[in-house]
């Protein structure tokens, strides 16, 4: 019987770091774009009174070979309380007999490939000399799309928004420690963006934050809060005013509220979707083609990002003798 290894939240910290996740995020988004993965669309059940989902993300990554799926909670409501708003599990499965080979904390694993997907973005897109950040939320998201940013852009400024002032206060004071940088916590979304470069929106809101009309030429959006058809972070005209890319053109079409309520409204339709970010990486289609286009990566994650992110925490944890391993089962049972 194989072992089932279980890696907790701290461990995936130790075992994962974003410079590392970053090349990992670039591999898998090339991969899906060469056709070696299997990525069908996410399934989502919500409570009754939609306070909360339970999503499935399954898929298959061709290179290296591993089946799993992701099993994520998402409870908005969460933002301000002791629990992350996204909390779950991904299971690695052996692809030659589908033994269970590890349960790796879900959480940890978001939150760092969902910001090296946007490392990988704005290496691709944003203007060479970038350096001008504003963070719009304050939260794990800000945090590490903050380290992320850092390893792909040379950063002179960083300024920070949140909904609740304190909040960006704190995580100005603790940030500009961590990485001995001066980051500003300001007032308001208009004031963080004005002259961004790069923009970061990781917060949790349904409703727009970001008005298309605030936005400088030339600048370069990770939009990554909003997940499900009927949120957004971006007002139409701030989609409209942009060249789009995506993780995958699918997936952006059924579950992207930033781009599907514009479609909605007549503003845009699917061909405003200029590429994925791995047709990019390979040179099948263009990423910036002027200095002042505003480039948008509308940021959904999906399960081979994970896929690729869990298998390398597995074998380092093995490699390390990290982790718990328990012989949960899968041996066909004995008949007489």
């Amino acid at each position: 019987m194989t072992d089932t290894l279980i890696i907790n939240q701290g461990e995936v910290r130790r075992l994962l770091p974003m410079d590392k996740c970053i090349g990992l995020m670039r591999r898998a988004l090339e991969a899906l774009a060469r056709g070696d993965a299997v990525q069908p669309l996410r399934s989502a059940t919500w409570l009754p009174d939609r306070s909360g989902l339970l999503g499935l993300m399954p898929g298959f990554l061709g290179q290296p070979r591993v089946l799993g799926v992701k099993a994520v909670t998402v409870f908005p409501d969460n933002h301000g309380t002791m629990y992350e708003s996204h909390q779950g599990a991904i299971l690695l499965f052996d692809v030659e007999h589908g033994q269970l080979l590890a349960i790796i904390d879900g959480t940890e694993i978001t939150a760092i490939r969902t910001a090296a997907v946007s490392g990988v973005a704005t290496s691709l897109l944003a203007r060479k000399g970038a350096g001008d950040l504003a963070l719009l939320g304050s939260g794990v998201q800000a945090r590490t799309h903050l380290e992320a940013m850092r390893l792909v852009r040379d950063l002179t400024r960083v300024r920070v928004w949140s909904r609740n002032p304190d909040h960006a206060r704190r995580f100005a004071e603790r940030e500009s420690q961590r990485h001995s940088t001066s980051i500003e916590a300001v007032s308001s979304v208009e004031e963080a963006v004005d002259g961004a470069e790069i923009i970061c929106t990781v917060t949790a809101a349904h409703k727009p934050v970001l008005k298309g009309q605030w936005i400088a030429r030339g600048a370069h959006i990770n939009a990554v809060g909003a997940c499900i058809p009927s949120a957004r972070e971006l007002d139409t005209p701030a989609v409209v005013r942009s060249s789009v890319f995506v993780d995958r053109r699918e997936s952006a079409l059924h579950e992207a509220g930033d781009f599907l309520i514009p479609k909605a409204q007549g503003a845009l339709g699917d061909d405003h979707i200029l590429a994925e970010l791995g047709e990019v990486i390979l040179g099948q289609m263009q990423g910036r083609t002027k200095a002042d286009e505003i480039t948008m990566f509308k940021s959904l994650g999906l399960a081979t990002e994970d896929l690729a992110a869990a298998h390398f925490v597995y074998s380092s944890a093995t490699d390390r003798q990290i982790g718990t391993a328990i012989p949960i089962g899968g041996q066909r049972h004995e008949t007489s």
